[in-house]
């Protein structure tokens, strides 16, 4: 039966993330610290709003085009950009597709995508999918910094899109030099840019979220991709948007039309209100984020987990394991499991090897083995269990007592 996949299919297992959700799914007892999904109510006004599509009987295809209207004005507000609402901006099945679509429209086999690495799952089987090369650029550890030659270097004459955004699983904000860096590469060296914008509004410490396609020049060469799932506590809804030159909209629309048709409608219907919040929601948002990121950086750190890089963004913590802790990254995740129930990511999974480089030295590469990626997108209750169970079963050295 497996000659009947194609080759492409052959290449592709379930991911860590999904097997470690599974296993937390099925074991009441477990607590998920691994997936990015907050496990408390969303906010009551759009389950409200929802429902009411529903009993509305907007439940049929449909494109609700006051959603693009809503986020052409935002875009004008946050960032500066005129974006044409009915040109510009397709409404996809999350930021997941959007990210699909937009890679399916402007990369043919052999093109090369540069990411930024430790990267998400995601964005490598998008390129591969469609016969792309992904290149990757280390950041370098502890704090995750952009080198301009590195990235100068991974440019070729096949290179087509760099692939940027607030960082999972770092928890990385770009700062204004790293985009005007990547910036004047699209521009030299003619490349587009695909953004993933999902954290737009989760950032620490008073770091801002700044768009690359609100950087000279960049507007007409940048798909911004984002969605309503982390913002709004939705990440089963599965609304989201690319937004782009007309031209690769377009494109992006006709994609998304072949493989989707159109996002949920009564979802698309509470969008409306979602993105309509005023200011004192994102405000509690990032504040309340920003609490639960200090509590678990204090707890892990507590136990001699290495944080010395506290996230800007986003809800995880990539965190390094305590330094006379002899396991490596999966074989800590799998004793966390089995001892304490507690289930996190094995960080080496977020970080891949270049084609070309498969077969030389790894050498300054062991890091990649000594970080664990933490969810803190979790109830008071739930990190307070998780904060339980991990005083019963680490020392105070981080190690676990076997």
């Amino acid at each position: 039966m497996e000659k009947k996949l194609s080759s492409v299919a052959k290449t592709f297992t379930e991911s860590a993330i999904q097997q470690l959700s599974l296993l937390a799914q099925s074991n009441s007892n477990a607590i998920n610290l691994a997936e990015g999904f907050p496990d408390f109510p969303s906010p009551f006004h759009l389950k409200n709003a929802a429902v009411s599509a529903i009993y509305s009987d907007l439940n049929q295809y449909r494109h609700v085009q006051g959603v693009c209207d809503l986020l052409a004005k935002k875009m004008k507000e946050m960032h500066g950009l005129n974006v044409h609402p009915f040109n510009d901006i397709v409404i996809c099945c999350g930021q997941t597709e959007a990210f699909a679509a937009a890679v399916f429209s402007i990369i043919d086999p052999g093109d090369e995508v540069v990411l930024f690495d430790p990267a998400f799952e995601t964005y490598d089987a998008c390129i591969k999918l469609v016969g792309g090369l992904p290149v990757y650029v280390d950041l370098e550890p502890p704090h995750w910094s952009l080198n301009t030659d590195k990235l100068i270097n991974a440019i070729s004459s096949r290179t087509k899109a760099i692939r940027h955004s607030p960082h999972n699983p770092t928890g990385k904000v770009f700062s204004k030099d790293e985009l005007q860096i990547i910036a004047s590469v699209c521009c030299t060296r003619d490349c587009l840019a695909i953004t993933d914008e999902v954290y737009e509004h989760i950032t620490f410490d008073g770091e801002k979220h700044i768009s690359l396609a609100s950087l000279p020049g960049m507007q007409d060469r940048t798909i911004i991709t984002s969605s309503l799932s982390k913002t709004y506590s939705v990440t089963g809804w599965r609304i989201g948007w690319a937004i782009a030159p007309s031209l690769i909209a377009s494109a992006i629309r006709n994609i998304h039309v072949k493989l989707t048709d159109s996002a949920p409608a009564p979802f698309q219907e509470a969008a409306l209100i979602a993105l309509a919040s005023p200011a004192e929601y994102f405000e509690s948002l990032t504040t309340d984020y920003e609490l639960r990121r200090d509590y678990v950086v204090k707890l892990l750190a507590g136990f001699g987990f290495g944080i010395k890089f506290v996230p800007q963004g986003s809800f995880f913590l990539f965190a390094e394991l305590p330094e006379n802790c002899l396991l490596s990254d999966v074989e800590y995740v799998k004793e966390l499991i089995s001892q304490a129930g507690v289930v996190a990511v094995p960080g080496s999974g977020f970080f891949h090897t270049n084609v070309s480089l498969e077969k030389s030295s790894n050498c300054g590469n062991n890091y990649r083995k000594r970080y664990i990626r933490f969810a803190f997108c979790k109830s008071d209750a739930t990190l307070a269990a998780a904060r339980n169970r991990l005083n019963d079963h680490l020392d105070a050295s981080g190690c676990l007592k076997l």
